[in-house]
Formats: structure tokens, C-alpha cells, sequence
């Protein structure tokens, strides 16, 4: 039996109704394919990027081109890092006053506890003299102190979220509840792609010895919007992408045979049924064959010298640590990826903090530092924002059994510490200020702020999570309330109705 080309197979299977409804849709579907460019080609583009829906102009002149994000998944506690309290020590195990509290919900972990015992942190600190009055920075951070004058350090980030799942996803797309698009998805649709052989979103999970929570591909997923937004999940082991590889006996050749006919397919698909999920599977494919030559060189890091992995450690040598990770980030911001994502889990300490904060240091601490002194010695770090935090903080009470050798917080949403470098930001600064317990944010001589701060206007010296996300686009060149996304009769945005662009922070 002669085999059919499948072109014309598809078309014998159309309907009556169906070839009515190709003819209507044929011209404006033609006019579509022109205006649509290469990125639906079959055969590779040959332009060095991919425009996104703002085209070549972005609402202001951008300060960054790109934004690596280093997650903290579990909430990181900021009195042991970086939220100086000398004055709890003398206030160890005694009940956390009522007033502080203030009426604050707890979770259901604690909130069954006769007593909120105090729990100075056993850390020493240091200060780190930058631009201004100087950071200070625990001891189990000794290699990011090292660059201190770099960071733009917030202490008063806080959330409503206080359970990880929804504080996580929070944060990431701007929404408690799962469906919204995230924060590289709203990237890759406003500003598109800088390097047509690799994806404009691109996502690493590092290994932890303590990785409690799951993580979602919803978190670097696209909610409503066409999935070739989405964030491309690199592995440590294996092909670095799955299915990147060809089949045993299939050859690049054969490959492009394949795509050419499968797209050809989806064409006929997209005309019959005009839907806009087909352009994006055709997108997909072609990043994916474009991929096969791109990534494999990208994992190699045998062509870095000595002095890289100096800097960074021995721990960069072995794959999916958070130093191969950071360097691998790097190398991704230099070939153009415009948002890379690490998440780093197991910060979620309830009872064993000294245990796990300090092997959790020990993983993330050398990469940080080195990813920005890296950046700066490529001449990358002015025009890169780095991000670094996690979905809320930590209680100033223990969870649990108070030990002075070792201790567990609680999720704490009212305030938590997250530090900015590079990309336009003020090198070398801190921003905010908490009260003597490290529980409320307070005004700039220490009074609490009462009531607390609320998203819905924003008060000087705090950053709700859509304040964040709203000075990250900022710094990318885009106005947050004007990038929107039309979706069941309402204009979508990454802030809701809400952020506010924290100016201070911008150099």
C-alpha cells in the first residue's frame, strides 16, 4: 500500500464544516503567518532574537537586560542571617509580649503552644561596611559578606501568605491561588527572547540535603497564557532537558524531516481550528531542535579555567550543586537568556535550625558571592539583577522546645530579608527597618507600625511581594500596570491591582 503524504492525509480527514470553516479563517490566517516572523518557521531563524509583545521598545529605558533569581524555598530565617537583634539576648525564653504579636494568626504548628518563647539567634554578626551605614551579616554567610558594598539589602519584605504553598506561588506569580502566569513568563511575553537557540525562561533546581517541599511547574509555568512562555527546567543528571537527545537510529537529518511534516500538520490544524495553543506547540518543537545544538555546549564546563572554579568552589564541578548551578547561570546570561530561576530547598527549619541553616549556607553561600563577583569581572553585573530571598521569614519565638544550642521558627510573613545586587539597583545599601524583636516592621526610629503595612497602599520602607515584582519589571524596562494579558474578558497583570515601584532602591 503507497504511503500518503500527510499533508494531504489530514486534509482528506477535514470535514464538511471543516473546510468551511479553513476557508474563512484563510486569509486572515495567511496575513497572520506574515506577521508572526520566524520563530513559526520549520527551518531555524536566522534573526538573533525573538521580539516579545512590547517589540523593540520597552515602556522606559531598561537598567537591566536580564534577572537571575536565587529561591530560597522554605523561608530563610532573617534573624539569623541578616536581621541584627542584639537586644533579644537578654530577653532569652521569656514569652513574646502580646502587643508584639498583635493579634498576628500563627500556624497550626505553634498555635496550640502554652508559651512563644524568645529565641535570640546563636549566630555572631558582623558589619559589613558598604555605601552607607554598613549590612549586617551572620556568620554562616562569611563568603556573600564579602560583597557587602554590592547588595541592596531589604529588610521589610512581607506577605499575607503564611503556609508555603500558597506563600510560594504568591510570590512567584502574584497570586495565592495556582493559575497565574509567573513572573519569567510575564517576561518572556513582554520582552520576548534575546537568543533564538535558547528559551527566554530557564529554570535549575540545586541540590539540598534538606529538601522538605515540593515545587510545582506551575511556579515557572505560564497559567493562561501560550505555554512557549513557560520556564525550561534544566537537569543536573542526564539530558539536560528531556527528550533532548534523538532516538537511537534517528538522525538531525531525520529530525528536521520530522518537524518539517509535523508542522506542516499544525499549520493545516491552526487553520481549521484557529487555536493559539498549535502556534505554540510549533514554537516548541523549533526551540527544542534548536536546543539540541545549544545546550550541549552550554553544560560543558570544561572550557572554564581554573580561576572560575576558584572562585566558585569544587562544589561547581559536580553537577546540580548551587555553585554549578550559579555558574551555569552565568553562562546562560551570557548567551542571552533573559530569566534564569534557581530554586534552592530545605530552608524550612521548625526544629532543627542550627542543623540545617548551616548546611543550607554552606550550599547557597560561596555561589551567591561568586555569581556577582563573576558578573562583575565580566562586565555583566550593571546591566544583571540579581535577586536573592524566599517566600516569608522566621518567627523570633521557637517552635517547640527552646534550646540554647539549638532551635526551631515558624513561618513568619510579616517581615522577611531579601537582597538585591547589579541591574540598576543601589549598590551598597540597606532598606527598612524592623522593631526590636524582628517581628513588625517599624518606622526609621524603631517605633512599630501600627496597623501593619497593607498591599493596598503602599507606606515608605516596606516591600510587599507585588512592590518586588513591580521594581523587578521596572528595572527591565517595563511599566507594571501596562504589561497585561486579556483572559476571560479581564486585563490580566503579574501585580493584580496592586505593587508599587520602589524608587529608592533604583540607582
Amino acid at each position: 500500500m503507497q504511503h500518503q503524504d500527510p499533508q494531504r492525509e489530514n486534509e482528506l480527514m477535514m470535514t464538511r464544516r471543516h473546510l468551511f470553516g479553513k476557508s474563512a479563517l484563510g486569509v486572515g490566517t495567511a496575513a497572520m503567518a506574515s506577521m508572526l516572523g520566524p520563530d513559526l518557521l520549520a527551518t531555524p531563524a536566522k534573526t538573533k532574537g525573538v521580539p516579545g509583545i512590547l517589540g523593540s521598545k520597552t515602556h522606559h529605558p531598561a537598567k537591566a537586560k536580564r534577572v537571575i533569581y536565587l529561591f530560597m524555598s522554605g523561608g530563610p530565617s532573617h534573624l539569623d542571617l541578616w536581621d541584627y537583634k542584639p537586644k533579644l539576648t537578654a530577653l532569652y525564653g521569656k514569652n513574646l509580649p502580646k502587643d508584639v504579636r498583635d493579634g498576628q494568626r500563627i500556624t497550626g504548628m505553634t498555635s496550640r503552644q502554652k508559651t512563644l518563647p524568645i529565641a535570640p539567634s546563636k549566630y555572631k554578626f558582623t558589619l559589613q561596611k558598604n555605601n552607607d551605614k554598613g549590612v549586617w551579616v551572620s556568620e554562616l554567610l562569611p563568603h556573600t559578606a564579602t560583597v557587602a558594598k554590592e547588595l541592596c539589602v531589604v529588610h521589610t519584605a512581607f506577605t499575607e501568605a503564611i503556609n508555603h504553598d500558597p506563600a510560594v506561588t504568591y510570590i512567584q506569580t502574584g497570586s495565592q491561588i495556582p493559575g497565574r502566569p509567573s513572573l519569567g513568563a510575564w517576561l518572556s511575553y513582554g520582552l520576548g527572547r534575546m537568543n533564538e537557540n535558547l528559551p527566554g525562561y530557564v529554570v535549575m533546581h540545586a541540590k539540598s540535603r534538606h529538601a522538605e517541599q515540593s515545587l510545582f511547574g506551575r511556579l515557572w509555568g505560564t497559567g493562561f497564557m501560550p505555554s512557549d512562555h513557560q520556564g525550561i527546567l534544566l537537569r543536573s543528571e542526564g539530558d539536560p532537558v528531556l527528550y533532548l537527545s534523538n532516538p537511537k537510529g534517528v538522525s538531525r537529518k531525520d529530525r528536521r524531516a520530522q518537524l518539517d511534516t509535523l508542522s506542516a500538520i499544525n499549520r493545516q490544524q491552526h487553520k481549521a481550528f484557529a487555536d493559539p495553543e498549535i502556534l505554540s506547540r510549533i514554537k516548541q518543537h523549533e526551540m527544542a531542535y534548536r536546543m539540541q545544538m545549544s545546550v550541549p555546549e552550554l553544560m560543558d564546563l570544561s572550557k572554564e579555567d581554573k580561576k572560575t572554579f576558584e572562585l566558585y568552589g569544587e562544589e561547581a564541578r559536580k553537577p546540580g550543586t548551587f555553585a554549578a548551578c550559579c555558574l551555569n547561570a552565568r553562562r546562560l546570561a551570557q548567551r542571552g537568556v533573559r530569566n534564569i530561576q534557581i530554586f534552592h530547598r530545605g530552608w524550612d527549619a521548625h526544629g532543627n535550625l542550627a542543623g540545617e541553616h548551616t548546611s543550607q549556607c554552606k550550599d547557597v553561600d560561596q555561589g551567591s558571592a561568586a555569581l556577582i563577583k563573576d558578573l562583575k569581572r565580566h562586565g555583566m553585573l550593571d546591566d544583571t539583577l540579581v535577586v536573592w530571598g524566599g517566600e516569608f521569614g522566621r518567627t523570633v519565638y521557637c517552635q517547640g522546645r527552646l534550646r540554647k544550642d539549638n532551635y526551631g521558627r515558624d513561618h513568619h510573613p510579616r517581615c522577611f530579608t531579601v537582597w538585591m545586587a547589579g541591574g540598576g539597583v543601589k549598590p551598597g545599601i540597606t532598606y527598612g527597618r524592623t522593631d526590636d524583636y524582628g517581628y513588625n516592621i517599624a518606622y526609621p526610629d524603631g517605633t512599630p507600625m501600627r496597623p501593619k503595612p497593607d498591599k493596598h497602599k503602599w507606606t515608605p520602607g516596606t516591600m510587599h511581594v507585588h512592590d518586588l515584582n513591580a521594581t523587578i519589571l521596572y528595572l527591565l524596562g517595563i511599566d507594571h500596570k501596562k504589561l497585561t494579558y486579556r483572559y476571560q474578558g479581564r486585563d490580566f497583570r503579574l501585580t493584580d491591582v496592586h505593587g508599587h515601584v520602589i524608587k529608592d532602591l533604583i540607582a
